[in-house]
């Protein structure tokens, strides 16, 4: 099985992931129960921040691991006096900026 950056925390996401869809189920109980709107708000505030937070730290293992391997691996494969600026280097580097650009929008 392929080793991606997160792997290590990999129970730590999934209970993070479970928390949240926790809230996700708080917030559809307060909508049937007819909650103050602005409390329901409130609710899907925390719940977009977490799930921002989720991906932010997804995204830092992707740069850590992921990026920063293929970096790795084309410098050490560079010719003397060459950078390492492979095609995997520069696809792996496009995927995370694909990434950054999609979580900005959101």
């Amino acid at each position: 099985m392929e080793q991606h950056g997160y792997t290590a925390d990999r129970a730590r996401y999934i209970a993070r992931m479970k928390r949240i869809e926790g809230q996700v189920r708080g917030v559809e109980r307060m909508i049937e129960e007819n909650k103050y709107c602005i409390d329901i708000l409130t609710q899907i505030s925390a719940i977009t921040s977490a799930l921002e937070n989720v991906g932010l730290a997804l995204l830092d293992e992707h740069l850590k691991h992921c990026v920063t391997g293929a970096v790795t691996g084309a410098a050490s494969d560079a010719a003397p006096g060459e950078h390492g600026g492979t095609a995997a280097v520069d696809a792996k580097i496009e995927e995370a900026m694909q990434a950054i650009k999609r979580m900005v929008k959101s």
